[in-house]
């Protein structure tokens, strides 16, 4: 499993997990397109936009390995703004290539993108 170097592990200040410190010992938990509603906590969408600014930053335009990113986190954009760059994709492999939609994320997450 790649750790992602310099990404940031949580939120600051919250329990809201970015990465993962050790491959799952009982198999890869899968992405899976998750539903955002619009009744979810701002602690939630707050979340949201601070992982996509970090997966931009990281990241950019640019293909980029799951690695040690948090199912669960990125569950919340994957389908959307986070989707697959190859195909045949493998949601539950740590090596699974994954790509911004730009487009769909600055639109969700004008934010995010900010300087």
């Amino acid at each position: 499993m790649l750790k992602h170097r310099g990404f940031p592990g949580r939120l600051p200040g919250t329990d809201f997990q970015f990465t993962i410190r050790r491959p799952n010992p009982r198999g890869v938990t899968p992405l899976t397109r998750r539903e955002r509603r619009s009744d979810r906590k701002p602690a939630d969408r707050r979340a949201d936009a601070a992982f996509m600014k970090a997966l931009w930053e990281c990241f950019g335009p640019e293909p980029f390995e799951r690695g040690n990113l948090d199912a669960g986190r990125l569950s919340w954009l994957f389908g959307r703004e986070v989707v697959p760059a190859t195909d045949p994709f493998d949601p539950a492999d740590y090596e699974a290539m994954l790509v911004i939609d730009e487009r769909i994320a600055r639109a969700s997450f004008p934010e995010a993108f900010e300087d």
